[in-house]
């Protein structure tokens, strides 16, 4: 209306004065529009914060009711549920670290870690060098080959020597199953185990089952396949026990000169055939055949092996669209798995590695944090 009088008025001054009268309408109208839009922003922001930070306060509530008391991680078999859950609570606060242009926390500041591997390693070792680094510690790297092991020195005795210089958290790797249970027996210092023989791999073991987690959000009811050399794979009796704790069906496969002794006593199942069950699993886990360990030849030929047990993509077109694919690494390609597998959309291998890091800050973090609650004590 205001526009149809603008162009009926006859007089120029008049005209002006309903050119701005026109203006400040709109600028009116803009203005109130916008002011509205702001406003409604503001409720839906307040909105999200007000239901981030309740998710937030159920988390701390739920933290604040458990209260982790170990300062030695030494085997997943003798872990409550409720302490496999808070490992993964404490892993998931961790993980916004290596988004930051500052990837350091200030929780072991001060504090001494000591990576005392008396096998090789490559990711486990790095991957627990990069946590403590990350949580500001002072870090140490033993190997045997350039120790005074060589010479003759015993674990115990080594330990001790460096406990004597200032250490707080030892992380050993060791050939011999107990050595780390032995090692917490005879230092005060916090023992976080890496691998001991053919007994475990903790944190190996927690990664796994983090990783699961991630990506299909419980573990309950999951039917999980754990495909290889069981009798010598220390991550194996680790993902057992922390995935049947959680709720989930685990199946052993691989030939029978694989399998460990009394495996009939373990809660799983066991099948002689990948093909038998390949199509009923939600999750594969590949494990590495260690050749190094074996004392003799435990199957008739590589090519056999892989024929009846390794991952092929003929294999994968049998199973589930969604199956995830793991591997706790080195791989063997090829013989445990076939590279367009092992680099398939199905594969979370790398996401392992990547999840490690979070799982094993979270470790050094929680064991410290019960030797500093034992000392107070």
């Amino acid at each position: 209306m205001i526009l149809i009088r603008l162009l009926l008025v006859k007089s120029e001054a008049k005209r002006l004065d309903c050119f701005l009268l026109v203006i400040g309408y709109s600028l009116l109208v803009i203005g109130y529009s916008g002011r509205q839009k702001r406003i409604t922003n503001i409720q839906q922001g307040i909105s999200n914060k007000e239901v981030k930070s309740e998710r937030h306060r159920d988390v701390i509530r739920r933290n604040n009711k458990f209260i982790w008391k170990r300062k030695h991680l030494l085997s997943l078999r003798d872990l409550s549920r409720r302490e496999l859950e808070h490992i993964f609570e404490t892993a998931a606060g961790f993980e916004q670290f290596s988004t930051r242009s500052i990837k350091k926390a200030p929780t072991l500041r001060g504090k001494v870690v000591v990576n005392l591997f008396f096998e090789d390693s490559t990711r486990t070792r790095i991957s627990f060098s990069l946590a403590a680094s990350r949580l500001s510690a002072d870090i140490v790297d033993f190997t045997k080959k350039s120790s005074s092991v060589s010479k003759g020195e015993t674990l115990i005795d080594t330990a001790r020597n460096l406990e004597a210089m200032g250490i707080d958290i030892v992380v050993i790797r060791h050939n011999a199953g107990g050595a780390a249970k032995l090692l917490s027996r005879s230092i005060n210092a916090c023992v976080v185990n890496a691998g001991d023989g053919f007994n475990e791999h903790p944190t190996q073991g927690l990664l796994d089952v983090y990783t699961i987690i991630k990506e299909r959000g419980s573990m309950e009811g999951l039917k999980i396949g754990i495909v290889g050399d069981i009798a010598h794979s220390r991550v194996a009796r680790s993902n057992i026990w922390a995935m049947t704790k959680l709720g989930a069906e685990v199946t052993l496969i691989g030939p029978p000169t694989l399998m460990p002794p009394k495996v009939d006593q373990l809660p799983v199942n066991i099948s002689y055939s990948l093909d038998d069950v390949i199509e009923d699993l939600d999750v594969i886990n590949m494990l590495r055949i260690q050749f190094e360990r074996m004392g003799g030849n435990p199957f008739p030929s590589v090519r056999e092996y892989s024929h009846f047990f390794g991952l092929t993509v003929e294999r994968m077109q049998r199973a589930k669209d969604d199956m995830l694919v793991m591997h706790p690494g080195p791989i063997n390609r090829g013989l445990e798995i076939e590279s367009q597998v092992a680099d398939g959309k199905n594969s979370v291998i790398l996401d392992q590695v990547a999840n490690g890091l979070a799982i094993r800050m979270a470790v050094l973090f929680l064991v410290n944090q019960a030797a500093a609650a034992e000392n107070k004590s």
